[in-house]
């Protein structure tokens, strides 16, 4: 008898050690919660060699459901991330990459110097940063001649998306810098205005100080839960639109305070709705429609927050818990040992679009979502490093 209660009080406590072990292997392989700025930059780097091992040929075509050229808006984005990798880890590969880039379409757009489309003059940001590196004339020649030709048009009213703002906008910010002539600023805020405004009713809701994706997504437009439908990447465009523009444009620029105001009650806004496991939703009022992890808006949403604490426009203390929970995220659950970024929605307008979103799901497009990333890191870094 005093036998079997022995093995039961060894096995009980074999039990224990057990699930402690247990226990204590879970916590073993619990993702860091700390983040460095080395780190970060690793993050970066594999990311973004991913990529560039991928696609080696900077001027392939690129095919999903039909043949688009590589200086498509997509591509583009991804060369902005570059760019800002460039600044803090100033790679001669990452130089050349993008002046092969440009090489390869003879710097030009891809319905020429006349589109009205800001998606074709999206490329123009990367070639406009590649002149100031290198100033070779040809570097700048269209894109120059293509916005100086919607000036002259007179014509305000292109951009109908909120994407338009971040593909376009800071092409006007640049030329005006490089060229010292305001008249790229006051046009610039023309078109903003308009579709702040104006355009389907005007795309700001300054009650909620969150951006419709265009006029289809304008009240009485609901999502299901009867809120209005602000989609997560399309204001992470206005974000990186109104970052980029702020950081390029004079001190006395005449509208720099209403943009810079425009920013601050964005950034607001999305601290409320940020997810508890540190992303945001696909939709941003409504986290059951098309709900879970998205890695491009939280990285544009990264971008601007970080870029504001690193400005000392953000309060840190209450930004940068958000932006370090958001970027730890981004780390743990999206980046595959390859580099490859998981949970990244595929190209659309609205939740639905680009559906499933997992970690194994393969987007349309894998190179927007890496400029997303590249950006947001690269902010992350230097407010680790400040």
């Amino acid at each position: 008898m005093k036998k079997t209660k022995h093995r039961c009080y060894i096995l009980v406590l074999l039990t224990i050690v057990t699930i402690a072990g247990c226990a204590s292997a879970k916590q073993v392989k619990a993702p860091s919660q700390h983040i460095s700025s080395n780190q970060v930059l690793q993050s970066l780097r594999l990311t973004n060699r991913y990529f560039m091992d991928k696609w080696p040929d900077t001027g392939k075509p690129i095919y999903t459901n039909r043949w688009r050229p590589s200086n498509i808006w997509t591509r583009a984005v991804y060369y902005e991330g570059l760019m800002a990798l460039y600044q803090i880890d100033p790679d001669q590969s990452y130089y050349n990459y993008a002046v092969d880039w440009g090489n390869k379409h003879k710097w030009g757009m891809r319905n020429g110097v006349e589109t009205r489309n800001a998606d074709d003059q999206a490329c123009g940001q990367t070639y406009l940063d590649l002149y100031e590196i290198e100033p070779q004339p040809q570097r700048i020649k269209d894109i120059k001649a293509n916005i100086d030709f919607i000036i002259q048009s007179g014509k305000v009213d292109d951009w109908t998306w909120i994407d338009a703002i971040q593909m376009g906008m800071p092409v006007f910010a640049k030329l005006g810098v490089i060229n010292n002539d305001k008249t790229y600023f006051e046009y610039m805020y023309k078109m903003y205005h308009h579709s702040k405004v104006i355009e389907g009713g005007g795309l700001y809701n300054k009650a909620d100080k969150l951006w419709w994706r265009d006029k289809d997504f304008v009240p009485p437009y609901q999502e299901p839960n009867g809120q209005d439908c602000y989609w997560s990447r399309g204001n992470g465009w206005v974000v990186a639109a109104l970052v980029r523009v702020l950081d390029l444009i004079p001190q006395d620029e005449a509208h720099r305070a209403e943009y810079l105001q425009d920013y601050k009650d964005l950034m607001e806004a999305l601290l409320p709705i940020q997810r508890a496991d540190g992303f945001w939703n696909v939709s941003l009022h409504d986290a059951d429609h098309f709900g879970g992890r998205e890695t491009s808006g939280t990285a544009l949403f990264v971008y601007g927050m970080a870029w504001g604490i690193n400005k000392g426009i953000l309060d840190e203390k209450t930004y940068r818990p958000v932006v370090e929970k958001a970027w730890i995220a981004m780390s743990n659950e999206a980046i595959h040992p390859s580099g490859f970024l998981g949970f990244m929605q595929g190209t659309g307008k609205e939740p639905k679009d680009g559906q499933p979103v997992s970690f194994s799901s393969m987007p349309d497009f894998e190179d927007y979502g890496l400029g997303c990333f590249l950006l947001g890191g690269t902010e992350v870094y230097k407010m680790l490093n400040k």
